[in-house]
Formats: C-alpha cells, sequence, structure tokens
C-alpha cells in the first residue's frame, strides 16, 4: 500500500526506508528500462577485468530505490520531485540488499516543498548520499 503525507503533515526529522535485493534479473530489467547497457552491468566476463572483479550494478538503481521511498512512502501519492543531488561512495553488487532512506531537514511552506537528506547503505556501509527536493501538496480543504 502507498502512503499520502501532505505538507502540512510533516515534520522536519521524519524518516522512512525501504530495502530491496538487489538481483541479476533487476539489473537487466534496470538495463532494458533505462537503455544502459554498459558490460560492466551486463558482462560476468567483461566486468571480471574491472576494479570490480565482478558485475556491479547500475548508480542510477540505487537511487532510484531512493525515488521508491519519497513516492511510496514518504511523502507517497501526489509527490512530485524537483530536484536531487547523489554521490556513489561504493558499488552495489549483485546479491546486495540495499535500504534506501530519507529524512526531512526543512520545508519551504511557501512553495510546499520538502527537503529531504537521503542515502542507501548496503549492511553497515554507505554506498549512496545526497539530497532531494519533493513538491508536496497541502491537506485538501473540506
Amino acid at each position: 500500500m502507498v502512503a499520502q503525507h501532505y505538507f502540512n503533515d510533516i515534520k522536519v526529522g521524519q524518516r522512512e526506508s525501504l530495502k530491496r535485493k538487489v538481483t541479476p534479473e533487476l539489473v537487466e530489467a534496470f538495463a532494458e528500462v533505462s537503455g544502459d547497457n554498459n558490460p560492466l552491468h551486463l558482462d560476468a566476463d567483461y566486468a571480471a577485468t574491472t576494479r570490480f572483479g565482478e558485475r556491479i550494478a547500475h548508480g542510477a538503481l540505487g537511487a532510484s530505490f531512493i525515488s521508491a521511498v519519497l513516492g511510496t512512502r514518504l511523502p507517497g501519492i501526489g509527490a512530485v520531485f524537483v530536484s536531487q543531488s547523489t554521490k556513489f561512495i561504493a558499488p552495489v553488487r549483485l546479491g546486495d540488499e540495499v535500504e534506501a532512506s530519507v529524512e526531512v531537514t526543512d520545508l519551504v511552506s511557501e512553495k510546499n516543498r520538502v527537503v529531504f537528506k537521503t542515502a542507501c547503505t548496503v549492511g553497515d556501509k554507505l554506498v549512496v548520499v545526497g539530497d532531494a527536493i519533493v513538491y508536496v501538496p497541502s491537506r485538501p480543504v473540506e
């Protein structure tokens, strides 16, 4: 079920997260959808020759998990991305379970915008960090 938090209900410090396991099928589907067919993500023989020694997930796949948190958990329904900054700290490997999390750091009431600190971790290891600004609708007047 998708959550819905209106701008008026969101508070600084609120947090939400989700976990996703990165499977070969998920990486292949992301390659198909995005058009990023870099062999580092898809070809085990090629990936074995790189500094990673094996296939790794697309960095944008991890960032998309942040989008999933924002679009389905906090704020949820009606949320619209305004901007996102992302820094990729470490690779995500096939089989990793990624936890994507967001935390409200600021509210811009005149524009109904919520500022989030964002991150993805694998276990205790930080793999993606950044910030996002999201437009969130106000509670409808009854």
